[in-house]
């Protein structure tokens, strides 16, 4: 199936978001659609599938113009869309959400619940996937719902793919798994649009690039043809330097320390210290316990026993709010659903947790409020039409910088970020990894939890490895390398 747009425009209000863009999908290959957040790739991908209208343009099939009216018809012309934000019903179990509107049914409309499950396990099996199909998925982590939704994908005999930021929340041993399965689907001759900001990904996987800037289509080259640094310039329309920037804070003394953490069937006896003006990594495999022994530290989880200690002092922490005012910070993986008030403004988002900076006698002050989003807003380049811009309708970056923002806004003693970079773009992580430097040469001691081994690596004074609740090691930033991370995340020893 080979999909040309050509000149497609597409306003929001006054604000144009796609400016005469283009792409072109050949027959079997996997292409690459790259940008900043907010270049306009989601809501390109949007029009080809009938989610938005477009202003004007054409999009053909094989020759054949195409308008359609919803993703259900372009599902039924064999083009299905994998979302970067989740699309499942949490409340149902993993068979249910896989058949959602496509039931297999006997007689009188009867479900075949026999031949479901076992269609349900031979796509799980053939993904790598071992999730219960019983499953409910609000039991499930970010990661495996994502494997989910990908599965669900394949489920339908789709004849073009298009995945935005598959890969954001899963672990290599998972990412290498869909690889092999996008790489046996491109060999039966379907066609993949491959939408992400992991560089290495798109060098590996995809044929050609297509880069857009400012919902302006900029260019297509064939992956052979082209390296990072290229790529980077037509993206930005400039050189970024460094990947990961230098930093030189000053190591003070310990901040946090954590002794005998444990939570029965999620963590046990977790034991760390984290000093001022060091950033502590955190590594290990999906379902390891690295979120869950962050969210215990900030309360979300009741541990059943262990010590936390702040400035050398103990500390009691049974709920978020008291470890706000014990100051830590908290970037949650999920930002849509645990980060943001998405119907909210920025302003309302930045204020939530910074009432007393905003405020004078209990009473909310509009200039303390203004004066805060508003250098909020220029300290992190949020791409906006003022505080008062709803987060709903900001690009996947742009909301993660409003997390940042609110946070930041606290002057936290100790900040955890579990997966900051998930799902932005080269630029915005760049923007991000500045503003964990800086907040370590201000004395904050930071906690970063990543999938992303380079981005570990690259980033943190020690790696704390975990695996299977456990601590199995911390090692030295500088002695440490990705072979001796997964040695320890698989269960190995040094």
């Amino acid at each position: 199936m080979k999909i040309e747009m050509k000149g497609i425009n597409k306003s929001f209000g006054p604000n144009q978001v796609l400016k005469d863009a283009g792409f072109v999908l050949e027959d079997g290959e996997v292409h690459a659609l790259m940008g900043e957040n907010g270049a306009g790739k989601s809501t390109l991908m949007k029009i080809l599938t009938g989610v938005y209208k477009k202003d004007s343009g054409t999009i053909t099939i094989d020759g054949r113009e195409v308008h359609f009216k919803s993703p259900q018809e372009a599902e039924k012309a064999g083009i299905v869309f994998i979302y970067q934000e989740l699309n499942v019903l949490f409340d149902l179990t993993v068979e249910e959400n896989l058949f959602m509107g496509k039931e297999i049914t006997k007689h009188f409309g009867i479900c075949d619940k026999k031949a479901m499950r076992r269609k349900a396990q031979e796509v799980m099996e053939r993904m790598g996937v071992q999730i219960p199909v019983d499953a409910v998925m609000s039991d499930l982590s970010v990661g495996q719902q994502q494997m989910v939704e990908i599965c669900k994908a394949l489920m339908v005999d789709a004849k073009v793919l298009i995945m935005d930021e598959p890969t954001a929340a899963l672990t290599e041993r998972e990412t290498e798994t869909l690889f092999k399965v996008m790489k046996s689907l491109r060999e039966k001759g379907v066609s993949i649009v491959y939408i992400s900001h992991r560089m290495e990904e798109i060098f590996e996987l995809c044929d050609r690039i297509t880069i857009l800037r400012d919902g302006t289509y900029i260019g297509t080259e064939e992956i052979s043809k082209i390296d990072m640094d290229g790529v980077v310039r037509m993206m930005i329309g400039r050189e970024i330097g460094e990947r990961f920037p230098k930093r030189d804070a000053k190591i003070g003394d310990v901040v946090l320390k954590v002794e005998g953490l444990t939570k029965e069937k999620l963590f046990h006896d977790v034991s760390f210290e984290v000093r001022a003006g060091e950033v502590l990594g955190v590594a290990g495999l999906m379902g390891a316990g690295r979120t869950e022994i962050m969210r215990a530290l900030f309360g979300c989880i009741a541990r059943d026993r262990g010590s936390i200690y702040i400035d050398g002092e103990k500390v009691k922490i049974k709920n978020p709010e008291q470890a706000i005012k014990a100051g830590i910070g908290f970037i949650t993986e999920d930002r849509k659903t645990e980060g943001l008030l998405l119907e909210k403004s920025i302003a309302d988002n930045i204020e939530i947790v910074n009432l007393k900076a905003v405020s004078r006698k209990g009473v909310l002050s509009k200039r303390k409020e203004k004066d805060l989003v508003h250098k909020e807003i220029e300290e992190f380049r949020i791409k906006c039409f003022g505080p008062w811009h709803e987060c709903d309708n900001l690009s996947g970056g742009n909301q993660q910088k409003v997390v940042l923002a609110k946070w930041i806004a606290t002057n936290p003693k100790i900040l955890i970020l579990d997966e900051p970079t998930r799902g932005v773009d080269i630029g915005a992580k760049k923007e991000i990894y500045h503003v964990i430097n800086q907040m370590a040469s201000l004395g904050v001691a930071v906690i970063m939890v990543s999938s992303e081994l380079p981005e570990v690596l690259g980033m943190s004074d020690r790696i704390m490895v975990v695996r299977e609740g456990e601590v199995r090691g911390i090692l030295d930033g500088k002695e440490a390398d990705q072979e001796k991370i997964m040695t320890l995340a698989t269960g190995g020893t040094l």
